[in-house]
């Protein structure tokens, strides 16, 4: 403050005196650092971070909070906040003290990614899509827009702000949605009085005006009939391209890069000059009332789907728009970085329209279990879609874990705990929990006078009091009706706290769309209803021990709120980022105040520190409430000092870095360089046209058709029968089917083609072409082994379910496709240990693990052993093998086969050994196919060929 203020009033012991602060306070006095455009300098080094000062946080619009950066005084830095307040003899010496906390290992510069990753060609620009802008707008026809800061996900947009900083070498652009249009009007919300809090207020001075709160600060009424004053909605605002320029403009550059804003209209509304934004709202339905329900565990009751059908329409309308406002801005080289549910589909559709894209995706919510995602008509494409992303982020690992099991169950797909493996393609899974700007909120938390006015009007209110806080949405995934619940038993079972604490619970609106899914309000009466009970038991004319505040808060209000706590109390029941957790504790410096967190929250496993609790389990909530009260000082102060290094060294800049940096790596890890390359159709098609002699080898399940649960439901279709047997025409050609089926079901479905070879059984028996006679290559061995190995088999099929045996003449084979295919490849691997170490011991057989299959075979017979003896046979002359060979499969089996024709030594263009399958899998092969259906398209292209006039 400058001279001539008065003074400020006493400060309480153990708080802060939060004035501006800064190096040379000395010389240049107070007043100047009331001017500067920052405050507090980084807090990690001596050397300046640039992230805090070139990518002001979020909270930097708080009057008080923004400065320039000067740097630190020469000084010693403290171990510990607690060490850093120590002795301190103002508020404007504990804010300098503490901005020197850790100063050990000074910042390095950021290495430029091109030159760390050369191999990508990257260009240097990041081009991040969110749903809507970091700015709420409004339109008034031929003038600028009015841009107001859009409350929530605060650290998504200082994510963006960093990325836009010249603490980063990349050039950022974001793309997002207006969000819904209002029109500029002077228009205003009255103040609803709210019975609920007679006597209580959370003032921001002890006398005199109160601080501005945010626009939409108004009250919310408590009651269940009551409804808020809202803005009238208006019906089909109309926006000129004059007026769409003047926004981009507005947003072109600024604090988070460039800003392309993407406008939603129906699909019969092509933009042309003016377009109509009508029912705005309805871009969010499929997204806010379909899958973030789902995604928090929530479940609706049956509908008859036709809303369902509309909104997913504009989901994916939405999705395509997105799509083509990025595909107009992309340049090769560019990275792409998705957030959160609303665009799930967007990775996708930008994989289609441009296959080598770098897409990172990260899910800012909770990820469910199978169980609940199966219940979502639209489960397949909205895994599909997400799957089109290089790599998926997830705040815990639970969730990552639960994506990764919906995509082998739902999809079908092999998943581990690094990725899926999907069409072809390696799609990485991570967890990266994200932080804050930690750096900013001490700044805000501490630099502004009418926060430290705040504070000590919340003291004086509840002298002598313990004062516990909880600040929720006010939706049931939030855990206020079971943090009252908590409380009131807290009261029941120990008496001696009643009259000497009480609960400050703040609580913001929920959102528009699930607002209309609760449309009694069932959730805000249950909570009024709570707080009247408990006020009533406990309270009394002077005090009641809830104090409970249904509206948003000023950010100078919610600061002084988290200082002045005794306890920080989060009970949500499901949760994926929740940033008042880490705000709580950068603004606990000077108390050490206990946080008390949900298990259920997303950053409960990476804040150990706390006291964590099971929101269901209301007496060990209470519990916890007493242990966090009845704390002593040291063990508070330790248990601070491990949250807020995790707080302030876990930020959401290091984030950003570490997304980008895993993201890179793995691109770098799976690029066409180490990957097999799709196969050359062009230079297989010239070498078929030359060559006098060849040699087709097809493996059968997953290359000529699809891996089916039931291996008797994977009939050849009538393409597949009509392409093969048109190959096998032409003299010229020697085509095998060689499989792991038994003779009969190759018999029953290819036998008919008489010019086709077949190998059964893994080479264990073949057919030669125009014969109907099967050779048995294993006939002189000792088949006692199949009793055992039948023995163990029935083991492990009575114990899973789904699971059964296949007997064919040589081979055994145990299936578990239908089986749980975690539990069955569980089982699987304890099967196949139990073989190796029993029956592989005593006999001359091998265990192979095959596609949700096991098969014991003899050793000398495989795949490998028919393709070099097919190799020798159909020479141009005895001892030289076809001038053309081509070999195709899909599973390890076929890899002996692969070997064996490297082991030959032919031209590279005589042979083609190509599996079917990701490019990214381990191979022998030289070459990759997708799938089945581009192997049948392949072929079919060399038999066009052989009737076309050139050939």
């Amino acid at each position: 403050m400058s001279a001539g203020d008065s003074p400020a009033p006493p400060i309480p012991d153990h708080q802060p005196n939060p004035v501006l602060v800064g190096p040379g306070m000395k010389t240049l006095g107070e007043e100047a650092y009331t001017k500067a455009s920052n405050v507090t300098p980084g807090m990690s080094t001596g050397t300046q971070d640039p992230a805090s000062s070139d990518a002001p946080s979020y909270f930097s619009q708080i009057p008080g909070s923004s400065g320039s950066q000067t740097p630190l005084d020469d000084q010693t830095s403290p171990a510990s906040p607690a060490e850093a307040a120590k002795n301190a003899s103002s508020g404007p010496e504990l804010l300098r003290r503490l901005s020197l906390v850790g100063a050990v290992t000074p910042v390095l510069p950021e290495v430029d990614s091109r030159e760390e990753y050369p191999g990508l060609s990257l260009s240097g620009r990041i081009i991040s899509a969110a749903f809507c802008i970091p700015y709420k707008v409004q339109h008034q026809p031929e003038s600028d827009w009015k841009l107001n800061h859009r409350p929530g996900t605060s650290a998504l947009f200082d994510s963006f702000a960093y990325l836009a900083s010249n603490a980063t070498k990349w050039s950022h652009t974001l793309v997002a949605w207006t969000g819904e249009v209002d029109p500029m009007t002077d228009f205003k919300v009255p103040l609803q009085q709210v019975s609920v809090n007679a006597g209580g207020k959370v003032s921001t001075t002890s006398k005199g005006p109160a601080a501005p709160l945010n626009k939409a600060a108004a009250p919310v009424p408590v009651g269940a009939a009551q409804k808020p004053v809202s803005h009238p909605q208006v019906e089909g605002i109309t926006v000129s391209k004059e007026d769409r320029n003047r926004l981009e403009s507005q947003l072109s550059s600024g604090r988070y890069g460039r800003i392309l804003p993407v406008w939603l209209f129906d699909e019969s509304e092509e933009p042309a000059d003016s377009i109509s934004l009508k029912d705005q709202p309805r871009w969010r339905r499929y997204a806010e009332r379909e899958l973030y329900p789902l995604l928090h565990y929530k479940q609706h009751g049956p509908t008859d789907g036709r809303s369902e059908r509309k909104w997913w329409g504009d989901y994916v309308r939405l999705n395509r728009l997105f799509a083509d406002r990025i595909l107009a801005e992309y340049q090769e080289g560019d990275i792409v970085w998705i957030h959160d549910y609303h665009l799930f589909l967007l990775p996708g559709m930008l994989r289609q329209r441009i296959p080598n894209v770098y897409i990172g995706f990260f899910l800012h919510s909770p990820f469910p279990s199978s169980e609940f995602m199966r219940c979502l008509a639209k489960r397949k494409e909205v895994l599909t879609g997400v799957l089109g992303a290089n790599m998926i982020g997830f705040q815990t690992y639970s969730y990552s874990r639960h994506f990764s099991s919906c995509c082998t169950r739902v999809l079908g797909f092999d998943s581990n705990s690094a990725g899926v493996d999907a069409y072809g393609a390696h799609v990485a899974v991570d967890v990266f929990p994200i932080g804050i700007d930690a750096t900013a909120i001490q700044k805000s938390a501490f630099s502004a006078p009418e926060i430290e006015k705040a504070v000590l009007g919340l003291q004086r209110l509840y002298e002598g009091k313990k004062i516990i806080v909880g600040r929720d949405r006010l939706d049931s995934v939030r855990g206020v009706a079971q943090k009252l619940q908590a409380f009131e038993l807290f009261l029941e079972r120990y008496p001696e706290w009643r009259d000497k604490v009480v609960m400050i619970q703040v609580t913001s609106p929920t959102s528009f769309e699930e607002e209309k899914e609760d449309p009694d309000n069932k959730i805000a009466s249950q909570v009024s209803n709570l707080v009247s009970t408990i006020n009533g038991r406990f309270g009394c004319l002077s005090f009641s021990p809830v104090q409970y505040y249904p509206q948003y808060l000023s950010q100078n209000e919610y600061f002084a709120l988290l200082r002045a706590a005794d306890v920080g109390l989060i009970t949500t029941v499901r949760d994926g980022m929740n940033t008042t957790s880490l705000e709580y504790i950068i603004c606990q410096q000077g108390n050490h105040s206990p946080l008390i967190l949900s298990e259920f929250s997303g950053t409960a496993g990476t804040l150990p520190s706390a006291i964590h609790i099971n929101p269901w389990d209301l007496n060990g909530v209470a519990a916890a409430i007493n242990e966090a009260l009845t704390m002593p000082t040291e063990e508070k102060k330790a248990q601070h000092l491990k949250l807020y290094k995790h707080a302030t060294t876990n930020t959401v800049s290091a984030w950003s870095r570490q997304y980008l940096h895993r993201l890179l790596t793995n691109l770098s890890s799976f690029d066409q360089s180490a990957a097999t390359p799709a196969l050359d159709r062009a230079q297989l098609l010239k070498q078929y046209r030359k060559a006098r002699k060849r040699l087709f080898m097809f493996d059968y399940d997953g290359t000529l058709t699809p891996i089916v649960k039931d291996p008797q439901a994977a009939i050849p279709s009538d393409r597949v029968l009509r392409t093969i047997k048109s190959l096998a025409a032409d003299p010229r050609n020697a085509v095998w089917i060689i499989s792991g089926r038994d003779q009969a079901f190759l018999d029953e479905w290819m036998g008919h083609i008489p010019e086709l070879g077949l190998s059964a059984e893994h080479g264990c028996f073949i057919r030669q072409p125009c014969s109907d006679d099967w050779e048995n290559l294993a006939e002189s061995t000792n088949m006692g082994w199949q009793k055992e190995v039948v023995e163990v088999f029935q083991h492990y099929t009575e114990r899973t379910q789904g699971s059964f045996i296949e007997r064919k003449r040589v081979a055994l084979t145990w299936h578990y496709r239908r089986a749980d295919p975690e539990y069955g490849a569980f089982q699987a691997r304890e099967c196949r240990k139990h073989l190796e170490e029993t029956v592989a011991k005593r006999w001359d057989v091998e265990v192979m693990a095959g596609k949700a299959n096991l098969e014991v075979r003899p050793t000398f017979v495989n795949k490998g052993f028919i393709a070099s003896r097919l190799v020798q046979e159909y020479g141009t002359e005895p001892g030289q093998a076809p001038e053309f060979i081509l070999c195709l499969g899909d599973d390890f089996t076929d890899e002996d086969m692969f070997r064996a024709l490297s082991s030959f030594n032919l031209p590279s263009d005589h042979v083609y050994s190509v599996t079917v399958g990701a490019s990214s899998k381990q191979t022998a092969a030289s070459w990759h196919l997708l799938e089945p259906a581009d192997v049948i398209a392949t072929v079919a292209s060399l038999n066009t060929s052989s009737i076309s006039p050139d050939y």
